[in-house]
């Protein structure tokens, strides 16, 4: 029998009671580990990190507190080539999105580190300046940032192991504040392995860093008050966790990344055999192809003028003739498999949703697999789809497919353009392809109130933007409306999230007096 992960929860190892849910190769079928929660103490575990992490954490400055983020990096660049590995397995992923994942993840620590060090010896953040409160000036109002005084909870996505976690981990930890990771089941053995190398350095205070892999059974019973769950994963499980009656009763704060159907919108400038035509059709193809187009910022509907609509689709399908599908470890193979045979099932169902109203541009042969087959691996090859009417169409618009899986839709003039973006009801990300800095302009600032990111990509640019899907710690990552609603990342915003506003109404010598 494969091996049973251990937990970590209450600051010591703990396997599960029974025998758990089998990881496999989605590859190749085999199977690899075995998580289970079943048996454990979470609200012992929850209570453990409130008393004994974050009292440890708060005691130290910012600046300790970034220098321990930065030898957490340092013990993951370490063991990189066993993530690798274990990515290749478990995730079905080539070596370049491996990459985007676990260098992703070291790469937000490490920024983390950095800008932690910027914030000194203080125990907290200031908020503006001070404000006076009456006609006497010595009556003032000073607000402050403090760190919560509970436990981050941190209900992961399966697609992003390594960076998921710490993307939110590096900005709780730098806050002050411990965190208890609840990796997807199907992709769990990247993030256990990575805490398991951490909790072995040592660099943590007891308390700060737990993980329980398996069933979410009991997680959302054992928060309280001042705790924050932060997920990534499906509307309706965000919406789940919202109702959950402990969460309401309490008042948990709650940060959320759900359904996104992302967009690229190429300009009336950009056309056929312009730098900016040909951005956008390499842009599209990484996007459906990178993680199998599992991203939850790859673009899902491309917007067109009807003019081009024809070029646009020919040379789109063009390219994605040329992608390689199979066996992540082959070196020619430039796209891998989903995660596992649940995800193959929703993509496959997902596709025929979005055929019943759109027809097929180009689709992948199974037959042209390397060094896999199509009866046991997860394989969904790329599909480029194109609907005529897009105002009649609005299947595209409310359903996303989580794989290599894309919609052209035409329209006709700047107004349709943003319109029809909108009818996703909340993207995390849209990008904009062309040459005219004044529709450009126009573009984002009008797009921005529907999504979390504009990314504009002019051929200024074409070799040094960093990519539609890929999000930046420098950047804020999220969206609202369908997208969840919830914000992370952005730089030093990120703290917002794990700290708690507070207004001191004092005489200006008493709040010169506050400790720092």
């Amino acid at each position: 029998m494969t091996q049973l992960l251990p937990n970590y929860l209450a600051g010591q190892w703990q396997t599960g009671t029974d025998a758990g849910t089998t990881l496999r190769d989605p590859v190749l079928g085999t199977d690899l580990v075995r998580v289970s929660s079943a048996g454990l103490d979470l609200a012992a575990g929850f209570d453990h990190a409130r008393r004994v992490g974050g009292p440890a954490l708060r005691a130290l400055s910012y600046a300790q507190r970034a220098a321990l983020l930065g030898r957490v990096a340092e013990v993951l660049q370490a063991n990189r080539d066993a993530y690798f590995e274990i990515a290749t397995a478990n995730s079905g992923t080539t070596q370049t999105d491996s990459a985007i994942d676990i260098d992703g993840g070291i790469f937000t620590l490490s920024y983390y580190a950095r800008q932690g060090q910027k914030l000194g010896d203080g125990h907290y953040l200031p908020d503006g300046d001070d404000v006076r409160l009456a006609k006497d000036e010595a009556f003032q109002t000073r607000h402050i940032q403090t760190p919560l005084r509970g436990v981050a909870l941190f209900i992961n996505a399966f697609n992003f192991p390594s960076w998921g976690l710490w993307e939110k981990a590096a900005p709780a930890l730098l806050s002050g504040v411990p965190v208890v990771i609840k990796p997807a089941t199907a992709t769990a053995w990247l993030t256990q392995r990575m805490v398991a190398d951490v909790i072995e350095a040592g660099i943590l205070p007891p308390g700060a860093l737990s993980i329980v892999c398996g069933s979410p059974a009991g997680l959302l019973e054992a928060v309280a008050g001042f705790d924050l769950v932060s997920f990534t994963g499906s509307t309706d499980t965000a919406a789940t966790i919202r109702m959950n009656d402990n969460v309401a009763r309490q008042h948990v704060r709650i940060n959320a990344e759900a359904d996104s159907l992302n967009s690229a919108i190429l300009g009336p400038d950009a056309t056929p055999g312009t730098p900016a035509f040909d951005l956008l059709v390499k842009e599209v193809v990484r996007e459906m192809t990178g993680k199998a187009g599992q991203k939850c910022t790859a673009i899902r509907r491309i917007f067109v003028p009807e003019s081009v609509a024809d070029a646009a689709a020919e040379a789109i399908a063009a390219q994605l003739a040329r992608i390689k599908v199979g066996n992540p470890r082959n070196p020619e193979v430039r796209m891998g498999s989903l995660a596992s045979h649940a995800q193959q099932r929703s993509v496959l169902e997902g596709l025929a949703v979005l055929q019943r109203d759109a027809e097929t541009v180009y689709a992948g042969n199974p037959a042209d697999l390397i060094d896999a087959s199509a009866d046991v691996g997860a394989f969904v090859m790329p599909h480029l789809l194109r609907v005529r009417d897009a105002d009649t169409n609005q299947t595209v618009h409310d359903h996303e497919v989580f794989g290599p899986v894309a919609t052209l839709v035409p329209y006709r003039d700047e107004a349709h353009a943003v319109a029809l973006a909108q009818r996703g009801l909340g993207s995390l990300v849209s990008s904009l392809y062309g040459d005219d800095p004044q529709w450009l302009g126009r573009m984002a600032v009008a797009l921005a109130d529907t999504h979390g990111r504009v990314h504009v990509i002019t051929p200024a640019v074409g070799k040094t933007h960093t990519g539609h899907g890929n999000v930046m710690p420098m950047s804020v990552h999220g969206g609202p409306g369908r997208a969840g609603g919830g914000e992370e990342l952005g730089g030093m915003r990120a703290l917002a999230l794990y700290h708690r506003r507070t207004a001191v109404q004092a005489h200006t010598d008493v709040l010169g007096a506050l400790p720092a």
